[in-house]
């Protein structure tokens, strides 16, 4: 009428209840462990999305360099010049690129510098002279850069914009560092180096070199 647990059967309970406490760890583990490779698997999802955008950014802010020319100044010893000009597009594929947000870096015959924009609508920049905008490439101050669009006018930063209808020419004063300096300015077999920055970092090179010799004043010169 009565059962009586044995020794045995009490031996098999706490087995079981071993194996319990083993699934139910193995479980918590296998949870943890689930957690962390979701969280990690987000982490590096966000990285290569990320890594991807930028590598894009690269490739579709590019700048193209379409010319380089320097004008020679119209004096009566013309062995320097007065514009460095330097003709930019976007590349194939490229976005609108805002070049008022570029850099430029140069290095010239008077040592390095980092290039930014200054246009007529400048605020934060006092052009030579105290002039109120951008007129003459003389008015560019040194450590910048101004930008004409294709009938010749400086602009603004709001109109300095890459894209596929437009194109621009970059315009330097080699009266300045690093090019030159007021009493020498870039002349005659001189070179120097540009990189041209986008906002992205995409990153342009161009090598300007002055021919070893000018013929005439206010002539245009491919550098």
């Amino acid at each position: 009428m009565f059962e009586f647990i044995t020794d045995d059967d009490g031996d098999r309970g706490q087995v079981g209840i071993g194996t319990l406490i083993v699934f139910i760890a193995m479980v918590l583990v296998a949870a943890i462990a689930a957690g962390v490779l979701i969280n990690t698997a987000g982490f590096l999802q966000s990285q290569a999305e990320a890594t991807g955008q930028e590598s894009t950014d690269l490739v579709s802010e590019r700048i193209d360099v379409t010319s380089t020319v320097g004008i020679v100044n119209n004096t009566s010893d013309p062995t320097t010049l007065a514009e460095l000009r330097v003709g930019v597009a976007g590349a194939a594929g490229a976005d609108q690129i805002d070049l008022s947000s570029a850099t430029i870096q140069a290095v010239g015959p008077n040592g390095q510098k980092n290039l930014i924009f200054t246009g007529t609508n400048q605020t934060n920049t006092t052009v030579a002279g105290g002039a109120a905008r951008i007129g003459n490439v003389s008015d560019i101050p040194e450590g910048a850069f101004a930008v004409q669009d294709s009938t010749g006018e400086f602009v603004p930063a709001s109109d300095a914009v890459l894209n596929d209808d437009e194109r621009f020419t970059i315009v330097f004063n080699p009266e300045t560092a690093p090019f030159g300096a007021t009493d020498d300015a870039f002349s005659q077999g001189q070179e120097t180096s540009l990189a041209i920055v986008s906002p992205s970092g995409a990153t342009t090179s161009v090598d300007l070199r002055a021919p070893d010799l000018f013929t005439e004043g206010g002539e245009a010169v491919r550098l």
